[in-house]
């Protein structure tokens, strides 16, 4: 009995070790940023201007601005939790050789934008960067709002918050709690996880035309994930399962063009 109480005290100790472990380090866990600050010339892109913009909370930060064509809308972009903006400037090029305007937002503590990530920062950086595009003068029926992976989650949350043309998202969850609670099912991470980017529960407050892209085979965000939120968001919407594609269709100019055509037939010329 004594050897069995030894055991269980060393695992509980090393469990409680791996509690604090966790949530200490989960923003680590959560958001890989690069600190990659090529400007957009440097990439070969060509009529895409880098702004810096302060937020209400004193912090600096980098936008990738496209003007559009006449009578085109202009597409607010949020990018997933790796990398930073020199990662997409091929999605750049291709919204632009559309005719659509683009807005691609650094986070803050990306690329060269200051601060810390959080995820009420970022909130705070979505909600930064739309107004820029609507004291520039562009309506906001003619702003697209497009998010990939987490993304989607401030994606989901700027759109339930401010008007819109309509949203695509890329690789969307219900929230990105109910995500890490499937991988670290053996932690209470419902309790723990301090940015959880709850979208099942700001959904039904998006009220424009929604689309949803998500591969079948993705390992990162469980498909099931993309067709619970498309469940419970408002019509008019549209669900495209990819099949056998995994959560790399963020990246794919296939994804990118099935948006440009729901964007044109809810928000075009």
């Amino acid at each position: 009995m004594a050897a069995l109480r030894v055991i269980l005290i060393v695992v509980a100790v090393a469990y409680l070790g791996v509690l604090a472990f966790m949530y200490l380090q989960q923003r680590s866990l959560q958001y890989f940023p690069s600190r990659a600050a090529t400007p957009p010339e440097a990439l070969g892109l060509s009529g895409v201007s880098e702004q810096r913009v302060q937020t209400p909370d004193g912090e600096t930060l980098v936008l990738w601005r496209a003007e559009a064509r006449p009578g085109m809308p202009t597409i607010l972009f949020f990018h997933g939790n790796g990398g930073a903006l020199p990662d997409r400037a091929e999605r750049m090029a291709f919204y632009q050789a559309q005719g659509f305007g683009a807005l691609f937002l650094s986070y803050r503590g990306y690329g060269a934008s200051t601060g810390s990530v959080s995820e009420q920062g970022f909130i705070t950086d979505a909600l930064t960067a739309y107004d820029v595009l609507v004291k520039d003068g562009i309506p906001p029926r003619k702003i697209a709002v497009v998010g990939e992976s987490l993304g989607t989650g401030v994606a989901v949350q700027l759109a339930a918050q401010k008007p819109v043309g309509a949203v695509a998202l890329e690789a969307p969850f219900t929230a990105a709690v109910d995500v890490a609670a499937g991988i670290y099912w053996y932690l209470p991470v419902r309790w723990l996880m301090k940015d959880q980017y709850l979208s099942r529960d700001h959904i039904a407050n998006v009220r424009v035309p929604l689309l949803i892209q998500h591969g079948d085979a993705d390992r990162v965000i469980p498909v099931d994930q993309g067709r619970k939120l498309y469940d419970m968001a408002n019509e008019p919407k549209e669900l495209v399962i990819l099949p056998g594609r995994g959560h790399d269709v963020i990246g794919s100019p296939d994804v990118w063009a099935r948006e440009v055509q729901f964007f044109r037939r809810h928000i075009g010329l």
